[in-house]
């Protein structure tokens, strides 16, 4: 009997090819799945350029290099690939140890500033289904 072994993408020892991510989602956080901060998806987080010792790891290593500029939380989730909920764990770590810092998205003000213009929306709208 051969027993045949998935490869490793990119030599990453957490990921088999054939198998997928070799270390379960909730593991990467403790089995942890409230941060110690508010986190929404349009989260904006950059990088301090501190490096603690106390936040350390693959996972976390993967985070701070995306984070390089300002960055949401939803797409940190989808280029580690982990669930949301385990991403904004790692992210409340790395606030926690002053690696990273995090700005809530932008309130949109209910002034007529902020309104939109139906017009220009429908006239885009008809451009897209020409296109299609």
């Amino acid at each position: 009997m051969t027993v045949r072994r998935g490869r490793r993408r990119g030599g990453d020892p957490w990921y088999d090819d054939e198998a997928g991510r070799l270390v379960r989602p909730y593991t990467v956080s403790n089995g942890r799945t409230r941060p110690t901060a508010h986190f929404d998806l349009l989260t904006m987080v950059m990088a301090t350029g501190r490096r603690p010792a106390a936040c350390q790891g693959p996972d976390y290593a993967q985070v701070l290099g995306l984070c390089g500029g300002p960055v949401s939380v939803a797409e940190i989730a989808a280029h580690i690939r982990l669930p949301a909920v385990v991403t904004k764990v790692l992210l409340a770590d790395l606030v926690d140890c002053g690696a990273l810092t995090a700005r809530a998205p932008e309130a949109v003000s209910a002034g007529p500033a902020s309104r939109t213009d139906r017009a220009l929306l429908e006239a885009v709208l008809n451009g897209l289904r020409k296109r299609l």
